[in-house]
């Protein structure tokens, strides 16, 4: 029997940023000319760019999900920067009680941005799509997802194991819809022979707010409001030019000169003292800055064993470790992170009593721990090396030596997928809005074997994340991520540290520009101060 699924589960979200290289632009903010904001002007953004393309496809980056966010529509959606609970997009849903089968029905009269109406075929060829392409970055989105055609209206989806996850999953702006003529007729299949991404490269075929107008991936990209487009959100804006600023300095310079309205990296200290004129919604990112300790006894010997992890936990003093993470950033909290699913109200408080009876349980005799990290690679405004000085100095007084190994990203990223680090110091973001996003911290799971944490390590902990992957009753699933954060706390080789945040600075003449962890921003939402 289906019921009306509106799930519950707390999540964020999140990608890690990629720079490229690009300049300012010239563009001048002031849509009307004498420097205030007003309806069907111009809008100027300055962000670093991150995106290969803007075939939604083929795009999970973070730039290229903002722009398909405007481009695209999806069948589900989230409201504003809450992205708890799903809501409708293009289509509501019904699932049945074991979470394996769902039934979306597309909203009448929806139409593309030709004119002609979004029917169910469009969905299917969309989706399909992307899992005929295995080299697609969102194609593993949609693995072991059956989806077919109902009627006009209606497609189902089906599903070998519950997936309570996917209305979270089809909320993702790489699974936007495309208008499944348009696209056959520019070289899109669904049977792996796709040659449309050049296509869509040049024009969207979409139903989202905005339609492109130029593409330049080194230096700009151009959108224009699209006249046929019919949903819920109006676009204030005639134009929006989104320009590539690699140099958060640049970005705030063109934001304090009234250059561009809209400036999306600028760091922690930068956004403390932007002045008058100037505002900044400043929040949590959702990506995990923790450490690892392998437990490999081929790569980490006699000290491969998860009490180093339980003393390091207790070793660190988090507030002095935030200090570093500047505006909007939190203590993580386990490896679930606050504002999760199951995430954990409080985490570790710096106890070293407990954490010499862990070292010593450990074995550690003052053996030199070798800290790998990549040098050349800030998340969320987090600059690696002065943090592994900071937890090097912290360890230090614990009684722990400390040796910094750092590397470029490209080569230590080697060493952290190939399970080679025996002490790390890494990042992980969700692909989507749904806890499920940390199971893989797990043993014998993705970021477990990173770790060197086979399946038959603990256990009560792979059978705590299995349960919480095939939960079905929202509130048990809660449960069993919850559990899933205790244990690892409690007996996992991960040391989480830090939440950074992430800070959207804007000019006081518009407002609506708000993070959102699965688009980074909705470009539709921007409106006029007032």
């Amino acid at each position: 029997m289906l019921s009306t699924f509106r799930k519950s589960a707390i999540a964020l979200g999140a990608v890690a940023l990629l720079a490229i290289t690009g300049c300012s632009g010239g563009n001048s903010a002031n849509s009307n000319g004498d420097g205030n904001a007003s309806g069907g002007g111009s809008l100027v953004i300055d962000t670093a760019f991150s995106i290969e393309t803007a075939d939604p496809g083929h795009s999970y980056d973070p730039t290229g999900n903002m722009l398909a966010k405007a481009m695209y529509e999806t069948l589900v959606d989230f409201k504003g920067s809450d992205v708890s609970t799903p809501i409708p997009g293009l289509a509501s849903w019904e699932a049945n009680d074991g979470a394996t089968e769902f039934t979306f029905t597309l909203e009448d009269g929806r139409v593309f941005s030709d004119g002609s109406p979004i029917e169910a075929k469009d969905v299917v060829f969309s989706l399909q799509r992307i899992q005929g392409m295995p080299e697609a970055k969102p194609n593993f989105l949609l693995g072991g997802v059956t989806i077919e055609e109902v009627d006009a209206q209606t497609i189902s989806f089906t599903t070998d194991t519950p997936l309570l996850q996917l209305p979270a999953i089809l909320a993702n702006p790489a699974l936007g819809i495309v208008n499944s003529d348009v696209v056959a007729e520019n070289g899109g299949t669904t049977s792996g022979t796709d040659t449309a991404q050049k296509f869509l490269d040049g024009e969207s075929a979409g139903s989202g707010p905005f339609v492109l107008d130029t593409l330049d991936l080194s230096s700009q990209i151009v959108l224009k409001k699209n006249d046929e487009y019919n949903g819920d959100e109006k676009p204030a804006f005639d134009r929006v030019v989104i320009r590539n600023v690699t140099e958060s300095a640049t970005q705030l310079a063109n934001l304090k000169g009234g250059d561009s309205m809209v400036a999306m990296d600028l760091n922690g200290d930068q956004v403390a003292g932007l002045g008058d004129g100037l505002k900044v919604d400043s929040v949590p990112s959702g990506q995990t800055i923790f450490l690892l300790l392998n437990q490999s006894e081929d790569v980490a010997g006699d000290l491969s064993n998860v009490k180093l992890a339980e003393g390091i936990r207790y070793a660190l003093d988090y507030p002095a470790l935030l200090e570093l993470a500047g505006a909007g950033s939190v203590q993580a909290t386990g490896v679930i992170p606050p504002g999760f699913e199951g995430a954990l109200p409080k985490g570790i408080t710096q106890d070293l009593d407990k954490a010499k009876a862990a070292f010593a349980e450990a074995g550690y005799t003052g053996q030199t721990l070798k800290l790998q990290f990549p040098n050349d690679y800030p998340v969320g405004g987090v600059e690696f090396t002065p943090l592994a000085e900071r937890i090097q100095a912290q360890l230090k007084d614990a009684g722990v030596t400390v040796e910094l190994a750092p590397a470029p990203f490209a080569t230590e990223l080697d060493a952290y997928v190939n399970g080679s680090e025996g002490f790390g110091l890494w990042f992980w973001g969700p692909d989507y809005a749904d806890s499920a996003n940390f199971l893989p911290f797990g043993p014998g799971l993705k970021v477990g074997l990173r770790s060197g944490w086979a399946a038959d390590a603990n256990s009560d902990i792979a059978g705590i994340a299995a349960d919480a992957a095939s939960a079905t009753d929202p509130d048990e699933r809660t449960t069993a991520f919850t559990s899933f954060a205790e244990a690892m706390q409690a007996d996992g080789p991960f040391v989480p540290l830090i939440v950074p945040g992430r800070n959207i600075a804007t000019s006081d003449k518009v407002d609506g520009a708000v993070y959102n962890s699965v688009w980074e921003m909705d470009i539709a939402e921007i409106t006029p101060a007032g």
